[in-house]
């Protein structure tokens, strides 16, 4: 069935409602827009769903939602063995459900409480927005089977998503993530997906508002995870820091931390402080965007803050800027930077206080920065890299725990990510802002900001510098584009990038590491992904993929300088060069 074809089944079917017919009659005449729209199922991916909001089998609306519900809950009563209706003492299994700020959230989440409902499972539902982390602890405080959490983090505001945890805590990963998805894809027809009203479903006790009891453990959990309470209480009041949730999710849990450590001189972005899914203030919705940062800056010189925190609107993700006392200026930092401090932070002060352990480990991605390689090796800590996203990583603390092989002590991504303890299994914005104004707190004790002490990280580790380009191709067009760019690449590696002989290539798609060198080929050794990655001399490096969520193909680069000059220029060449590659 081609895309018009599904078009008119779409106008002709009862099921679909007249809102839905009625903007699709808008477009009637616009083939390129019913192309777009129908020329396949919204892809319900190896984390769950995202894309533009709207009618049609390649949009977010309450029909995909259903759909992609209705084959979570087929995979549990698989899974489990049972429906939940066993019998009167038959305990349902139980999912919990967040949502952001974004147009539809809500009602996608109460759509997908209703379909688990009718499936005879448990959901619990937050009855107002909520972070992505508070989700991933939600679910492993609640005994739950899974978790959902309706959200497309910091993609513009057309879109919206929808993501699947397990009872770990963390998204799903292999081979559950495929077992999911081929029971989303045969269901074929929408209308047999199951559904019932809400007060049903609440009179037969299966939709259940979450109690703050659980955001006050959250907090609690938080804050057993400050190393240096004395200082932290002694230097918080000094500080003067400017917040903005961007109109998202992180407003009253990023505060209340703040509040109760102490740090009582907090200003908050009034233009972005109330949540807003058209995200009227910015462009695009992502601390990693130093436009996003506009009108925090602006606060920030007016009441000179020490420190300008931004988390993006589901709260997983942190970006920061700190005022440098050499210039009176605000230097920014990237993820990798941030990830460093508190790294470092966190690894020296359990040193010192005795409490780092001999199994002690730190868990990466491939794409993010290398500095954490050295200070792994001078804490004599173990350092993992996984594939790119944050659920590798949540992964990795479930295999510590299940094999008693190593205890977790940090893990970062180079995309504003990190999480600072095992109470959740994804990357936490909230707990990120504590241990960061924690160490800011620490070292201001000493005399030091944040900009200092990642001049320190430089001198003692080395000059790491990194970067990211991208390069957006929507549509069905775009995606041949992407794969096309991806088989070009793997075909001909370059002998050398920028000028930089390659001494290693992987491909890992093809569980392929070659030695450009010896010609010896060995096992990537990590899960199958179409991802490429160059090792270059000098500790130069660059790493190509699609992205799992927006119509993007990214090239990571990576370099290591004798200052930060030569750090810039290298990165800056390596860059150019790196872009060569997809044309």
């Amino acid at each position: 069935m081609n895309a018009r074809m599904r078009y008119e089944e779409w106008l002709a079917n009862p099921y679909f409602d007249e809102e839905t017919k009625a903007e699709l009659r808008s477009i009637d005449g616009d083939e390129a827009q019913i192309e777009d729209r129908f020329y396949r199922d919204l892809e319900f991916g190896t984390g769950g769903l995202r894309g533009v909001i709207g009618a049609g089998t390649n949009r977010m609306n309450v029909y995909t939602v259903r759909k992609a519900t209705q084959g979570l809950a087929n995979y549990i009563v698989k899974e489990s063995g049972s429906s939940g209706r066993g019998g009167k003492d038959a305990v349902p299994p139980a999912v919990a459900i967040a949502y952001d700020s974004r147009h539809m959230s809500k009602e996608f989440a109460d759509e997908a409480a209703r379909c688990l409902a009718a499936n005879g499972i448990l959901a619990w539902v937050f009855p107002s927005l909520r972070p992505t982390p508070m989700l991933s602890f939600a679910v492993r405080e609640l005994g739950c089977r899974a978790g959902i959490v309706v959200t497309a983090s910091h993609n513009p505001s057309e879109y919206n998503g929808y993501k699947v945890y397990w009872e770990d805590g963390a998204q799903i990963t292999a081979p559950r993530d495929q077992e999911i998805i081929r029971e989303v894809n045969a269901i074929t027809d929408y209308a047999r997906v199951k559904t019932m009203e809400k007060a049903e479903a609440e009179k037969q006790g299966l939709y259940r508002p979450i109690g703050a009891g659980i955001d006050d453990r959250y907090m609690e959990e938080l804050k057993k995870l400050v190393l240096e309470p004395d200082i932290v209480r002694a230097e918080a009041k000094k500080l003067k820091i400017v917040y903005t949730p961007l109109h998202g999710t992180g407003n009253l849990p990023v505060r209340r931390i703040l509040k109760e450590l102490g740090f009582t001189q907090v200003y908050v972005v009034k233009e972005q402080e109330l949540p807003d899914g058209d995200f009227p203030t910015v462009p695009y919705p992502n601390p990693e965007d130093a436009k996003a940062f506009a009108l925090a800056l602006k606060l920030a010189k007016e009441v000179d803050a020490d420190l300008v925190l931004a988390t993006d609107p589901d709260a997983d993700r942190l970006g920061i800027y700190a005022k440098d006392a050499a210039t009176g200026e605000y230097m920014s930092f990237t993820g990798n930077m941030s990830g460093m401090l508190i790294m470092e932070y966190r690894l020296s002060r359990r040193r010192a206080q005795g409490r780092l352990p001999e199994n002690g480990a730190v868990v990466t991605t491939i794409v993010s920065g290398k500095m954490s390689k050295a200070i792994a090796a001078a804490y004599g800590v173990k350092r993992i890299e996984t594939l790119t996203g944050f659920k590798y990583i949540g992964e990795q603390i479930k295999f510590f725990e299940l094999e008693h092989t190593f205890e977790y002590l940090f893990g970062y991504e180079e995309s504003y990510g990190c999480l600072v303890g095992t109470y959740a299994r994804d990357k936490d914005a909230v707990s990120a802002v504590m241990a960061l104004c924690e160490a800011a707190a620490w070292y201001h004790y000493h005399g030091l900001t944040l900009c200092d002490q990642m001049r320190n990280l430089y001198r003692t580790y080395g000059y790491y510098r990194e970067g990211l380009c991208t390069v957006t191709l929507k549509g069905q067009d775009g995606a041949r584009k992407i794969k096309i760019i991806m088989e070009n690449v793997r075909a001909s590696v370059p002998e050398k990038i920028g000028g930089a002989k390659v001494t290693q290539f992987r491909d890992y798609r093809e569980n392929l590491v070659l030695d450009c060198g010896t010609g010896v080929r060995t096992a990537a050794g990590l899960p199958e992904s179409d991802v490429l990655y160059f090792e270059m001399e000098g500790g130069a490096w660059c790493c190509v993929r699609p992205s799992g969520t927006e119509p993007k193909i990214k090239f990571y680069i990576g370099v290591v300088g004798t200052d930060e000059d030569d750090a810039a220029e290298k990165l800056e060449n390596m860059t150019a060069a790196v872009q060569k590659l997809a044309e």
